[in-house]
């Protein structure tokens, strides 16, 4: 009995483990069961020798032949003559209709699970050359829209994504928000990003580059690390560097970011880039626009390469060398950066240059002499600072990195007055580190949508106002509908006023900065926009971080808007190389300027922003143009 039920149980288990090997072990034992339906029969028949009324006995093989074919169709069975015969074929066509029906079943569930298994999204990707998204934010939108732009140019471009969530549900959102992907195909995969299986499904080994967004979870910098650590750390990765642009929010983050990246790795620190130009726009009507076109891949970019006809020549002759291009730098042997360095730098030996041009293309050495109204060129002036009076109206978690940054730019005697009422505002306040004694800080807990307590404040005697967005409390949207009911009342007062109030505001969603131009402010940071560009921008160009944590330390060259008038004549027709050279007689570098009267040329709403303008080009300009170069101090 022991060895019965053993051999029993063996047969079961034996059975089930082929049963779990799904579709193709099923189909397999209904195919098993027709073959021995089938044989039975034509065994049945060809022994016993029945055959159709009036005809003769059959073989074993045309036994089998006429049974399988009344499996295959049951109507077959129809025409036959004789009970004998009619019986037989009756059991060989009932087992058929079973066999089949189950066949049938069997196909249409595993068809099903395969459509499951696809819309799921865990099919490996066999691409190559594509750039891949890790991580699901609001800025993957702005990032695919800049990627799109940047891959017209290319055969067969391809944006591989992965994040925790449905493949349906982000290809829904990606073709509501993003419009016209043009060449571009997107490519969803559900997915861990930080799990070494699950990124072998968007084939990394063979990427162009690679996007790790901040995810909208509770530890997003842990979960960036952590994806960083398995791309590089991959014991079956390529042998070749990896191209990474990586979103990091906490500023204490970056150490371990960068100890895990490596120079495989270009971090983005959002927080720190939004706050630097919040705080550079603030002072400077007009330059996010600079900022916003540098960035995007919708007009003029940063690219380093070399030109050689240019080593040994003093880096102030190289940057009068071109004329559909302008020179802000150079990329030394070793990756090092230089932006604005001495006139009188020699470009050595394989050394890149640091171009801001229309496209790679365009950037040529111009063979012609540059034509310069030496007259024309102003001699330097010097320009004393005084105290300012600035006022931040919200708060979030970018407000003491701007304070602090603030603080490194004003005159001794300014003042900061901070007006928000969000739970942790005073604390934080309490909490700030200046970097010197040059700014007092003092505090309002306030209602800021509320007209009555900004007029309290007595808003017209502040040289700068600065309006910060809840989006640490609020949802994107609902934060913005506060800043825009703040900038509205900004506006009434203004007017009340009779006076013009600098304005800089700092928005969540690009789509809302449309309905915030009824407010007249004077600029727009919108910060989820700028993170994309940055990265964007990182993923196609190794050194761009670098280029911009350069650009935005008060210790290096940063971008200022100065008077036209300071540097060149304005009552006559000059061109870009006469303004390029006053520049350069201060240690300057020109890189465009911006006219105050509205012209049919400002397509792309930069507020009469031009960034590398045609040198040749004759202009005129009045006392209210401003010149934007690049400069130490």
């Amino acid at each position: 009995m022991k060895t019965s039920n053993t051999w029993r149980a063996r047969l079961r288990y034996e059975f089930d483990k082929s049963m779990a090997g799904g579709a193709i072990a099923l189909i397999g034992w209904l195919a098993l069961i027709s073959l021995v339906v089938i044989s039975l029969a034509g065994a049945f028949l060809a022994l016993t020798g029945i055959a159709p009324e009036g005809g003769e006995p059959v073989s074993f093989i045309e036994g089998t032949w006429e049974s399988l074919m009344r499996t295959f169709d049951a109507g077959t069975m129809g025409g036959d003559q004789g009970w004998g015969f009619r019986l037989v074929a009756l059991v060989v066509t009932l087992a058929g209709i079973f066999v089949f029906s189950a066949l049938i079943g069997v196909i249409s569930s595993g068809l099903e699970n395969k459509l499951d298994e696809l819309r799921k999204g865990r099919s490996r990707v066999l691409e190559s050359d594509h750039t891949i998204i890790l991580n699901w934010s609001s800025s993957i939108f702005d990032v695919i829209s800049e990627l799109v732009i940047a891959n017209q140019s290319r055969k067969r471009p391809r944006i591989v994504i992965m994040a925790n969530k449905d493949k349906v549900e982000m290809e829904d959102e990606i073709a509501t928000k993003v419009g016209d992907l043009k060449n571009t195909k997107i490519i969803c995969r559900s997915g861990d990003p930080t799990d070494l299986y699950d990124l072998a499904i968007v084939n990394p080994h063979t990427s162009r580059s690679i996007i790790v967004l901040s995810p909208e979870d509770e530890d997003p910098d842990s979960q960036v690390i952590k994806s960083v650590l398995a791309l590089v750390n991959d014991p079956s990765r390529r042998p070749e560097p990896y191209m990474i642009a990586a979103e990091i929010r906490e500023a204490q983050n970056t150490e371990v970011a960068r100890i895990v990246g490596g120079k495989e790795m270009q971090l983005v620190l959002a927080d720190d880039l939004i706050s630097r130009i919040v705080v550079h726009t603030s002072r400077q009507s007009g330059l996010s626009a600079v900022y916003t076109e540098l960035l995007d891949f919708d007009g003029c970019e940063i690219y380093t390469l070399a030109q050689p006809q240019l080593e040994g020549k003093p880096f102030g002759t190289a940057v009068m060398s071109y004329d559909s291009s302008t020179l802000i730098g150079l990329c030394d042997v070793e990756g090092r950066i230089h932006l604005n360095p001495s006139p009188n730098r020699i470009v050595g030996p394989g050394e890149r240059l640091v171009i801001i041009a229309e496209d790679d293309a365009s950037i040529q050495v111009w063979s012609g002499a540059p034509q310069i109204a030496q007259n024309a060129v102003r001699p330097p002036v010097k320009r004393g600072a005084q105290p300012e009076r600035t006022l931040i109206l919200g708060w979030n978690r970018r407000g003491p990195v701007i304070a602090t940054e603030l603080g490194r730019y004003v005159a001794p005697g300014s003042l900061l007055t901070i007006a928000a009422n969000t739970p942790e505002f005073e604390a934080e306040v309490a909490g700030l580190l200046l970097p010197n004694d040059h700014m007092a800080v003092q505090h309002h807990v306030i209602d800021t949508s509320s007209k009555v307590a900004l007029e309290a404040l007595d808003i017209p005697s502040y040289d700068h106002v600065l309006v910060l967005g809840y989006s640490d409390h609020m949802s994107m949207q609902s934060a913005d509908t506060r800043t825009l009911i703040t900038l509205l009342h900004l506006r009434k007062i203004a007017e009340n006023a009779g006076l013009h109030i600098n304005v800089v505001s700092e928005m969540t969603d690009v789509r809302n900065r449309e309905l915030a131009e009824v407010t007249r402010a004077d600029d727009f940071v919108v910060s989820n926009k700028l993170v994309s560009l940055m990265l964007a921008q990182a993923s196609e160009n190794e050194f761009m971080a670098a280029i911009f944590a350069e650009l935005l330390d008060e210790e290096g060259s940063e971008i200022y808007m100065r008077p036209m008038s300071d540097y060149v004549a304005i009552d006559q027709p000059v061109n870009f190389f006469t303004v390029a050279l006053s520049a350069l007689r201060r240690g300057e570098i020109a890189i465009g300027y911006r006219r105050q009267r509205a012209t049919d040329q400002d397509l792309r709403n930069l507020g009469g922003v031009t960034v590398n303008p045609n040198r040749s080009e004759l202009l005129t300009y009045t006392a209210e143009d401003m010149v934007i170069v690049l400069a130490a101090d």
